[in-house]
């Protein structure tokens, strides 16, 4: 049996990446969690974009963060091949309102070599998080470990994306005096004795994107909290867990 499946991008198999066409077909079958990319726009918004080059995924130009909302909302994004779509770029509101109680939702704060905007970024979705009573429910990742620690800091869960495996005692050292409770490591890097130090430090373990049910079973057998992936409903369905999706629906990563 699989751990707990999350819809990469809100699902990038139905997509387009993070679309509300994506999320729909994602919610329509078994899932526990919800990743998307966030950005903040020149004039404050938080959209839901993997990345902030706004050609890469939509058929807008430029930055985000140089570009109002007004004007993003006006874009289409593309699919996965490049084309664009009819559907048109969501706001973090849109998702926290139309994802089902107590489902987890994880951030992923993406900027291109700016700290600063990261940071900028967590602390604004950090304040819109305040103002709702579902705020707990929602994790930030972040390839920046002061992004994480902002988070922490702000009273949000936070975890690492971690790209390497070294000195993961030391990481884990950081990770408790930041408030971090968590890394995600992406699923090549993954074996037994790094979770067992990840662990041992205090940390929760997820992994990154993973498609392929053989990776998804080995990966579980190292016990993983959480798998990531563009297709929660075919992963779940081959591994002969879709019939546990009562009991799936509502679980969370504590920590």
């Amino acid at each position: 049996m699989l751990p707990m499946v999350y819809a990469h991008r809100l699902g990038r198999e139905p997509g387009p990446d993070s679309s509300h066409a994506a999320l729909r077909a994602t919610l329509a079958a078994p899932v526990d969690g919800l990743e998307t990319d966030v950005c903040l726009t020149a004039d404050g918004q938080l959209a839901l974009l993997h990345d902030p080059w706004l050609q890469v995924g939509t058929t807008a130009t430029g930055w985000a963060h140089e570009t109002t909302w007004a004007a993003l909302h006006d874009a289409r994004l593309r699919d996965r091949f490049g084309v664009a779509s009819a559907e048109r770029p969501m706001l973090l509101d849109d998702l926290l309102d139309a994802a089902p109680a107590g489902m987890t939702v994880q951030l992923d704060v993406k900027t291109h070599g700016d700290p600063a905007l990261a940071e900028a970024t967590a602390r604004a979705v950090c304040r819109r998080l305040a103002g709702r009573d579902d705020a707990d429910r929602v994790e930030i990742l972040s390839f920046h470990a002061a992004v994480c620690a902002t988070a922490a800091e702000l009273g949000r869960r936070a975890r690492l994306i971690v790209w390497a495996d070294y000195a993961p005692s030391a990481l884990a050292r950081w990770a408790r005096r930041a408030g971090v409770q968590g890394v995600c490591v992406e699923h090549f890097l993954l074996h037994e004795a790094l979770v067992e130090q990840l662990r041992a430090g205090g940390l929760s373990v997820t992994t990154g994107t993973v498609n392929d049910i053989e990776l998804a079973s080995r990966v579980a057998r190292l016990g993983v909290e959480a798998i990531t992936t563009d297709r929660p409903a075919g992963l779940l369905e081959e591994s002969g867990s879709a019939a546990q999706a009562p009991a799936r629906s509502t679980a969370m990563i504590l920590g």
